[in-house]
């Protein structure tokens, strides 16, 4: 079930991404006046994320109403109460206190904490690296609307810089600076909250990012013919001076801001009991609130978050934009709709199989995007893509093979638990 779980999710992804960043990098391009007498940049980029995070917001609401147990209130369906379901297991040897069976984190000694408790006078110690240093908020509202917003504002200020950055530099350079994302992704998960990583998930990070930024970089000749990869060279601002330095300066911003917006979701996983659909519910609607917020202000020039220098509301000016050059409405619809399904395949993947899965999958989509391009328009690798693809592929097998062994393991441990619960 897992393995189709993981199947599903990867097609879901490939699919909708593909379509989005084909609009992604259209909306980044000019577009032609209704009255043919010139085109212009879309300059409303916290307007593009209201469409997305707007939609995306619906679709995760759309989805957990479907999905909700007849039993389950509107509440506990998006994630704001928790049912307790399943009671402590009390053990002969169990400390009680007050007449009260003792609470797992407090009575229950350090050497217990995984749910042991001391069985026949002894003591069963299981060694399990959790964060038991940390107070238990599971059930706190308030904390884990705080995670919500500190996503949301991360991800409003990070989608900006990414769009901005393809005014100064090409597609292929983005996407080749998008390679390196599960880095950034792993040290903000050790920088921000302390996580640690089995010493083979390093391994992979430095494999598959090896042998992507290979593939990349020895494919130089066959991006001239992407019809549209280079979609920012008919900007002006790629060909001011140190336009280079701008955008990988702006790509890097992006890239830190995705690895601090992954690694909070999957503190967020770990810290509370919620779905990857109620965590999608929650983060749309805070970047909705914020972006809207944002768009209605009268905010001056702004590099980035606030491009236009007009004197005009975002909001007055994308919708003015919109008016005059109707051909903007499909590729931002697209954009919008692509994303906000997506998303539901994203936040699935979050939930089940952590962030460092989600953006190896994610970044694995650009290769195979090009691998399929070979087959289907009978195009030619070079040695050197030959051999980048080869370490991705590497790099994935080590990580299948690994989580194959601790699915196995993890079952086992399971059985005798089974097994040891049955005979008490």
């Amino acid at each position: 079930m897992s393995f189709i779980r993981l199947i599903v999710c990867v097609i879901g992804v490939y699919s909708m991404f593909l379509i989005w960043a084909i609009s992604q990098e259209r909306l980044s391009v000019p577009f032609e006046r209704l009255d043919g007498t010139g085109s212009d940049k879309f300059k409303s980029p916290l307007f593009m994320g209201t469409c997305q995070s707007a939609l995306s917001s619906l679709s995760a609401l759309i989805y957990i109403l479907i999905r909700r147990k007849p039993t389950d209130t509107l509440s506990q369906a998006i994630g704001l109460e928790h049912k307790e379901v399943v009671p402590k297991p009390q053990t002969n040897g169990a400390a009680v206190q007050n007449g009260h069976a003792s609470d797992h984190k407090e009575a229950v000694p350090k050497s217990q904490t995984n749910g042991v408790a001391a069985q026949n006078g002894h003591e069963k110690v299981e060694h399990h690296h959790h964060h038991h240093d940390k107070p238990d908020t599971r059930y706190s509202v308030k904390a884990l609307l705080l995670r919500y917003l500190q996503c949301s504002v991360f991800i409003t200020c990070a989608a900006p810089f990414g769009f901005a950055a393809l005014s100064y530099i090409s597609y292929p350079a983005m996407v080749l600076g998008k390679s390196c994302k599960l880095v950034p992704v792993m040290i903000m998960n050790v920088l921000m909250y302390r996580r640690k990583f089995a010493p083979h998930k390093y391994l992979v990070v430095f494999m598959v990012t090896t042998g992507i930024t290979i593939f990349m970089g020895f494919g130089g000749e066959k991006k001239k013919g992407g019809g549209g990869s280079h979609s920012s060279s008919g900007n002006n601002l790629s060909q001011t001076p140190y336009a280079n330095v701008i955008g990988i300066t702006y790509l890097l911003i992006n890239l830190a801001l995705d690895g601090a917006i992954n690694s909070t979701q999957d503190e967020i996983f770990s810290r509370h009991k919620v779905t990857g659909q109620q965590m999608m519910l929650w983060i749309n609607l805070f970047c909705t609130g914020i972006s809207s917020l944002l768009s209605v202000l009268p905010l001056p020039y702004i590099p980035v978050i606030h491009p236009s220098s007009d004197g005009q509301t975002e909001l007055a000016g994308a919708l003015a934009f919109i008016r005059s050059h109707p051909s903007i409405v499909l590729p931002l619809a697209r954009f919008a709709l692509t994303g906000a399904l997506g998303q539901l395949f994203i936040f699935e993947t979050l939930q089940h199989f952590g962030s460092l899965t989600l953006v190896t999958i994610t970044l694995t989509r650009k290769l195979f995007t090009m691998l399929l391009s070979v087959v289907v328009y009978k195009h030619k690798l070079t040695p050197g893509q030959w051999l980048g693809a080869a370490v991705v592929f590497a790099g994935i097998s080590v990580e299948a093979f690994v989580k194959r062994k601790d699915v196995h393991a993890k079952k086992v441990v399971q059985e005798k638990e089974k097994a040891k619960l049955k005979s008490l």
